[in-house]
């Protein structure tokens, strides 16, 4: 079967140079060629939408991303600084009584090991006077252990020096209550620089 189709455009429509002839065969194969095309042009556009789509929503994460991270170096900043007064003064009054309280079970500590290896030599134990009464009350109730006690009032409280012979062993708690102290402003000071 032939199709014939006018033009209506053309002068000369009733001649048969104006008529176009298209066979069943030529017809669908224009026909495949439009629907490959449109479908190529429909592909490229849904491709270039998500692509589009793709990049918006990368976008709008990283924008989420980021306030978020704000915010919770905000937060973080707000909480460290309202921590920071009541870390340090709970600290500065705790550490030393701490220190206090505990300074004759961590003499006794130190002692003991200098305890095995001596014979009948005496210890001689150098320390601040304050401390001396639940230094030496602890010392005597734990060992049967020959010291002689000295006091020195240039040494801090936390203070205890032990001496076997030769060897020495301190013991300061002044000293590891300061360097605490020292270590949590500079963790304030470090996370207010970071703000």
């Amino acid at each position: 079967m032939v199709l014939r189709l006018e033009i209506f455009e053309n002068e000369e429509a009733d001649s048969p140079a104006g008529t176009v002839v298209l066979d069943a065969a030529a017809l669908e194969e224009a026909r495949l060629a439009s629907y490959d095309s449109g479908y190529a042009a429909g592909w490229e556009d849904a491709t270039a939408a998500q692509s589009g789509d793709q990049s918006r929503i990368k976008a709008e994460l990283a924008r989420n991303l980021q306030a978020l991270s704000f915010t919770y170096q905000e937060a973080r900043s707000h909480v460290l600084r309202a921590l920071e007064p009541l870390l340090t003064e709970t600290m500065g009054k705790l550490l030393p009584q701490i220190a206090k309280v505990s300074l004759g079970s961590i003499v006794l500590d130190a002692l003991m090991p200098m305890a095995e290896t001596m014979a009948d030599t005496p210890v001689a134990m150098v320390l601040n006077p304050a401390s001396r009464p639940a230094v030496e009350a602890l010392i005597a109730e734990a060992t049967g252990l020959p010291i002689v006690i000295e006091e020195e009032a240039t040494l801090g409280e936390g203070q205890v020096y032990l001496r076997l012979g030769g060897s020495e062993t301190c013991v300061d708690l002044d000293r590891a209550t300061s360097e605490i102290m020292t270590a949590l402003r500079g963790f304030f000071d470090l996370s207010n620089k970071e703000t």
